[in-house]
């Protein structure tokens, strides 16, 4: 006796098709928002010589950490451009704040939405167990079929894939808020927004900036996956370094991913200390 198979599959590829007819004009509004973000970003990081980048990022390396990041961020972008993938990390680059941003600008009023609401914490957190479960290549397939190939499906798969990490550590900001100071501002008769934005905001801002902190390392390790969906940048050196079994190459396009990576890393975490140690 056998057990007869659901047809998930099938429903699936049938929801799939129907969104595909239906909301053709809205994935076409929303790649083209997307693309004009990442070119204006690109446009943005390559406007200026080399050299003068490489002398602003250093400049924001020591602002942010001292003379350590600075140093090695100005040496890291030479490095880059030495090696002749300044075009590509640029791309790279444009492609990793445009996924930044919008998780951001989407996680952070879930999060919210969560730490206010057992309701739709209850309701989110499933939801992002299978988003952090689920294999990466298979954001692949939803973006290329509603997004077509190219970097639009890049940004939407690095969407998907980073933005839990910026809702649940602004969900856990938001709880770890102490509840005395929260009854302290209802009791002198702040409004949902004052309680908000000027108690529960400011506490959880060092946990918020570690979730921000892990999206943007997340939307970075997505580019050599999104290259292979027709994403340019670094990543697509890499996969093409791959395929042709070059081993020196890939080596060097993954060095400049890694500067990418760790400057990305120490400015993100410096974004709030610098302000901390202001305050003080």
């Amino acid at each position: 006796m056998s057990m007869p198979k659901i047809p998930l599959a099938q429903w699936i590829q049938t929801l799939v098709d129907w969104l595909s007819l239906h909301w053709a004009g809205f994935f076409k509004g929303v790649s083209n928002i997307i693309s004009y973000v990442v070119d204006i970003f690109t446009y943005f990081f390559m406007l200026p010589h080399p050299f003068l980048f490489v002398i602003i990022i250093g400049i924001l390396g020591y602002i942010a950490n001292r003379w350590s990041l600075a140093i090695f961020s100005a040496l890291g972008f030479l490095l880059i451009y030495n090696l002749g993938y300044w075009t590509e990390t640029m791309n790279t680059l444009g492609l990793v704040i445009t996924s930044a941003l919008i998780s951001i600008l989407i996680g952070v009023p879930l999060g919210i939405m969560c730490g206010s609401s057992k309701l739709a914490a209850q309701i989110i957190t499933p939801l992002l167990d299978f988003m952090q479960t689920m294999p990466a290549f298979v954001y692949l397939l939803p973006a290329v079929t509603f997004f077509s190939l190219g970097v639009v499906p890049g940004v939407v798969a690095s969407v998907i894939f980073a933005i839990p990490p910026t809702i649940r550590l602004t969900h856990l900001g938001i709880r770890q808020v102490s509840e005395e100071l929260v009854e302290a501002a209802d009791a002198f008769g702040s409004t949902g927004g004052q309680k908000l934005f000027k108690v529960q905001l400011p506490l959880a801002l060092p946990t918020i900036m570690a979730g921000i902190n892990q999206t943007i390392m997340l939307s970075l390790s997505m580019v050599v996956i999104a290259s292979m969906i027709g994403a340019q940048g670094i990543g697509a050196v890499v996969y093409r370094a791959v395929g042709q079994l070059k081993i020196g190459e890939g080596f060097e396009a993954g060095l400049a991913v890694v500067v990418l990576a760790i400057v990305l890393d120490r400015l993100s975490q410096s974004l709030f200390k610098g302000g901390r140690k202001q305050r003080a």
